[in-house]
């Protein structure tokens, strides 16, 4: 039985393959992390104008304020977890040290994002959510920055107001 194993593993042998990334495609785009910060503050904005139920309420109200309301947070919550996922791929695939030595802020600056995701995923707090959008912004800038583009701010058109961060 070893024998076989042996011969099975000789012939089907896999050599190791080393890449910067998961999949070495090249493609990294820190838009994504944006828009989902923008998710965050919309949901957090919804979640706040919800208006309660008051005691006279039938059960059908509450159960839809109920439903509304675990819907938008479900969402905030996702989207914050996205902008994190997002984030780290950008710091764990994308930036390398010589980034580093460009933007000595960039452990700073992900280490926040992250604590602001976390803080937006764990509460209704439009600062949490801001600050969360404002260290995608950053990162957007610096990563643009590294690609020789002069980034550029311009209106998001979304309902949640605010900017993003593209290529000039």
């Amino acid at each position: 039985m070893k024998n076989v194993l042996k011969s099975f593993i000789k012939a089907f042998r896999v050599d190791t393959v080393y890449a910067h990334c998961d999949i070495p495609c090249g493609i990294y785009d820190p838009h994504l992390a944006q828009i989902a910060a923008h998710t965050v503050i919309r949901m957090d904005a919804l979640i706040s104008e919800l208006a309660q139920p008051d005691g006279g309420a039938s059960d059908s109200e509450r159960a839809a304020y109920v439903n509304k309301l675990a819907r938008f947070v479900a969402v905030k919550e996702e989207h914050a977890e996205l902008a994190k996922r997002e984030l780290r791929i950008l710091w764990g695939d994308y930036f390398k040290p010589e980034h580093l030595q460009q933007f000595p802020e960039l452990h700073e600056l992900f280490w926040n994002a992250m604590k602001a995701a976390s803080s937006a995923r764990q509460d209704t707090n439009m600062d949490s959510a801001q600050s969360l959008l404002k260290a995608t912004q950053e990162i957007s800038d610096i990563f643009w920055r590294t690609k020789g583009a002069n980034p550029v701010r311009h209106p998001s058109r979304q309902t949640s107001g605010g900017e993003l961060v593209y290529p000039s």
